[in-house]
């Protein structure tokens, strides 16, 4: 009877929404708080001692409008945590709000209830120095409680989400104990393969390169072997070697071609239209597509394992699909010789024989520095050796340099002036101008002074708008859907860098190798959807080598590349958000529409389309694009259900072409 009374005595304080209830040392009797629990399997903000921890850390103090509370979970941006209420809980309360240790206004998050599958309670969207809220649920026969914090789509600066006092309703006579609980493992979603029997040409469709500088494009062709190729309409100054579909040479004026080009096997045969484009200014006119060493080996990178890249990029179908540039992150640099040039250290002994093995099979190949004394390693960058670094890399012949800001001098940093943020990739550009060799131009100083509005202008053809991935849920999602508004400043020749790719095996350089990543297939579909939508670079992070079917078709899915490869080069923006789901948009150069129906809650979602959205009327061709299948015609609105952390990825509308 008393722990009736008591729980009946919280519901009372609960809605008279009184605080003082969640800021007890002891909760009431019939209660408890959540933060009793195990929660060292959930990506809380501070994470307290694992529960067994002899000696656990000092008290943590949280501080909601002024008030501190004795116990809160502080629950990681774009996280949620899953509670089986063993069917022994009645309630759930606690005040949510931006810690007080952020200085308002920074911060914006959301807060989120839901049981048993469905949305119980939203706080709307809170930002630092709101007063706190109180959220409530009924969990009387409930079987599942879900709590989650997301970012409000401007990143996860500044979101310190404390649930403040949240505590759970017993039952009268309880005897079993709520428990934390990690989601089950999913079945990975089914996908279209990215291999094909018959030949098919498959993207980017468009290339360019500098007059009088050489040339080098593989036509893009999956298929049984053997295939033979065949070009009307090349440029003059290019030839077509027939058995392996690369075309070399270098342009000899400028002007833009059509070339028709074929693929065919015993199977068939495909045909395609590449355009060719001469110009000083024609380098990355689709987004690169390749690989990246540095979210699998870091530092551990070495000849052997980019070599081994090369061959997998081939053999995985992926160079059949697309990818082109093989690219070596920081931890090839060794010292300066007697005249300062830069040597490679003993795990690089002939660079120039690695690239050239690289442009043996077709592909690209790409190098790092920084505008700094060393690199993010310590090692030697580029400092006061501009012209002489950029030199060395066109005489090993490097087609890319990602140039990251590391060991910069004056301590330079997101809020300095833009004339010091620009002045070394200034300097870069008109260095790599005078070369006998294109390089794409990749700048690496993680968005710092808005650089998406500036980047081109100091001659990037890619930067990054954000600091480092990670293979998490909170760390891609906050990165990838916070981008609205950058798109205006993407097009052919100069793209937004989300980072690269955390699917596959990735590790960054660990002792134990790589490992899967930590994305759920879901996740990996959302991150590779997303980045295709907004036109962002695509460099696998993925250990090549050991690249599964599943995570290779996830890649080479043709009907997205298409997408990411669109000529029109228009990236996707939010066209919109419940906080919790979004709709992103692309228009793609045949007049269709590329859509990505995101939900980014914890548990599955319908969502809908409406086709006026997207400024189509009548009846419309859909097509699923990780299925490459079409789906039944549609007109009004589009109905689905989209699973956890999911996405379906659509293209609306008849071609125009």
């Amino acid at each position: 009877m008393k722990t009736a009374v008591a729980a009946t005595l919280l519901a009372l304080t609960v809605t008279a929404q009184d605080a003082s209830v969640f800021q007890r040392a002891d909760p009431p009797a019939g209660t408890m708080f959540i933060d009793s629990l195990d929660l060292s399997r959930v990506s809380i903000r501070r994470p307290r001692a694992a529960r067994g921890q002899p000696t656990p850390p000092p008290p943590l103090v949280f501080a909601l409008g002024g008030v501190p509370y004795a116990h809160a979970v502080p629950l990681t941006s774009d996280a949620d945590l899953t509670i089986d209420l063993k069917g022994v809980v009645t309630r759930f309360a606690s005040m949510v709000g931006i810690d007080d240790s952020v200085k308002a206004p920074a911060g914006s998050v959301i807060f989120g209830v839901w049981v048993d599958g469905k949305k119980a309670a939203d706080s709307g969207v809170m930002r630092g120095g709101d007063a706190p809220k109180l959220l409530t649920a009924d969990l009387t026969g409930a079987k599942k409680l879900v709590l989650a914090v997301i970012d409000a789509n401007d990143g996860t600066g500044g979101d310190a989400a404390d649930w403040g006092g949240a505590m759970l309703t017993l039952a009268t006579g309880a005897q079993a104990r709520p428990e934390v609980i990690v989601p089950a493992a999913e079945t990975a979603p089914a996908i279209a393969s990215s291999r094909t029997s018959a030949p098919l040409i498959n993207y980017p469709r468009i290339t360019g390169a500098t007059p009088g500088r050489p040339f080098q494009f593989q036509i893009p062709a999956s298929g049984d072997a053997p295939i033979t190729y065949s070009a009307r309409n090349l440029p003059p100054g290019l030839a077509l070697d027939a058995k392996t579909g690369v075309i070399r040479g270098a342009l000899q004026a400028d002007g833009k071609w059509d070339v028709q080009v074929r693929a065919g096997n015993a199977k068939g045969m495909s045909n395609a239209v590449l355009t060719i484009v001469g110009n000083k200014d024609a380098l990355a006119l689709t987004p690169p597509l390749g690989w990246n060493s540095w979210n699998v080996w870091a530092g551990l990178v070495d000849d052997a394992k980019v070599r081994a890249a090369a061959d997998a990029m081939v053999t995985s179908g992926l160079a059949a699909a697309g990818f082109q540039y093989v690219n070596i992150d920081d931890g090839w640099e060794g010292k300066r010789d007697e005249t300062g040039e830069i040597v490679t250290n003993e795990k690089f002994p002939d660079m120039k024989g690695l690239v050239d093995y690289i442009h043996g099979k077709g592909l690209k190949a790409g190098i790092y520095s920084g505008p700094g004394t060393t690199t993010c390693q310590g090692l030697a960058a580029s400092w006061q050796h501009e012209e002489q670094d950029a030199r060395t890399w066109a005489k090993w012949g490097f087609d890319y340099i990602k140039y990251d800001w590391c060991g910069y001098p004056g301590n330079a940093n997101s809020q300095s002036p833009l004339d010091v943020l620009q002045k070394p990739y200034i300097l870069m550009r008109g260095v790599l101008d005078t070369l006998d060799r294109d390089v794409v131009f990749s700048l690496c100083q993680y968005g710092w002074g808005k650089v998406w509005e500036w980047g081109d202008r100091v001659g990037g053809n890619l930067w990054r708008v954000t600091g480092d991935i990670t293979d998490t849920w909170s760390s891609m999602s906050a990165i990838g859907f916070q981008q609205t508004g950058h798109e205006k400043f993407a097009g052919p020749g100069h793209w937004n860098d989300t980072d690269m790719l955390v699917v596959g095996k990735v590790g960054w350089g660990a002792a134990a190798g790589p490992r899967d990543s930590r994305l759920t297939p879901n996740e990996q579909l959302t991150h590779i959807s997303l980045w295709a939508l907004q036109a962002a670079p695509l460099l696998i992070g993925a250990d090549m080598a050991t690249m599964d079917a599943w995570t290779a078709n996830l890649l080479g899915n043709r009907e997205m590349l298409a997408v990411n490869q669109d000529v029109l080069g228009q990236a996707a923006g939010r066209a919109s958000s419940d906080g919790w789901t979004e709709i992103w948009l692309r228009q793609l150069a045949d007049g269709t529409v590329a859509v990505g129906l995101f939900n980014r809650g914890p548990e599955a979602a319908r969502m809908e389309l409406p086709l006026s959205a997207l400024g189509l009327n009548g009846v419309q061709p859909m097509r699923d694009i990780w299925l490459q299948k079409d789906l039944p015609r549609i007109s009004g609105t589009f109905s689905t259900v989209v699973p956890r952390h999911g996405v379906v990825f659509l293209k609306v509308g008849a071609s125009k072409k």
